[in-house]
């Protein structure tokens, strides 16, 4: 049976770097994003499709993993957000991806498949601004360390659970030095993230058969130590 692997939002940033590096190891691709990928290969189908349709959407029978990576950064003081804003967070964060895995299950089960979800290291570090995705990343946790049991042992379920990291979603973040240089200089490992060093981890999770129900930090550091 040939592997391939569902990359929800691979068009950019951390999606983008995992699905290149599957390919690169003989990897088939199915890739889905809001819109059209930039680049081709022979082993990569890409469908432009925004999430709220995901759940019409035709999958093969067998899915040896699936990835899960749109999200949201919306920082702002508590009192500012309103009912839209957390709306729109769990829709992107959250729910997207409840409904794709729903869509997947059975082609998951049959292939004995992986899931990689996507949480930040703000749900297990209270960070002001936050609460709204925080909020959001806090339920795919929830999400994943649920469906490793009810899935257990046909699927496994794992999260990853970054720190700021370089990629068009955080341009804001990140806009000019003085930005870049304060953002690295709040992790203990004095750098912010790399879609590659993100995705490196994706491919291990995805390739391996005794990790599930974990929530893993990719973080700089942050996550646990202090300095």
């Amino acid at each position: 049976m040939e592997h391939t692997i569902l990359i929800v939002g691979h068009r950019t940033g951390i999606g983008r770097a995992l699905t290149k590096l599957l390919l690169s190891k003989g990897n088939m691709v199915l890739g889905i994003s809001r819109e059209a990928v930039d680049y081709e290969h022979v082993n990569l189908k890409s469908i432009s499709m925004d999430i709220d349709d995901l759940e019409a959407i035709n999958l093969p029978e067998h899915l040896s993993g699936l990835v899960y990576c749109p999200g949201t950064i919306n920082l702002k003081p508590f009192k500012s957000f309103k009912s839209d804003d957390f709306i729109n967070d769990f829709t992107i964060n959250t729910l997207g991806a409840a409904k794709i895995l729903q869509k997947a299950e059975k082609a998951l089960i049959s292939a004995k498949g992986s899931v990689v979800l996507f949480s930040t290291v703000a749900v297990g570090q209270g960070m002001p601004f936050h609460a709204s995705v925080a909020m959001a990343k806090g339920a795919i946790e929830g999400l994943s360390r649920s469906l490793a049991a009810e899935w257990a042992p046909n699927v496994r379920v794992n999260t990853i659970a970054p720190s700021l990291t370089d990629t068009p979603m955080a341009k804001k973040l990140l806009g000019n030095d003085n930005r870049r240089a304060a953002s690295e200089q709040r992790h203990p490992l004095k750098t912010v993230g790399t879609p590659e060093e993100i995705a490196n981890m994706a491919e291990l999770l995805l390739e391996s058969k005794w990790i599930s129900g974990e929530v893993l930090g990719v973080n700089g550091g942050m996550g646990r130590i202090r300095n």
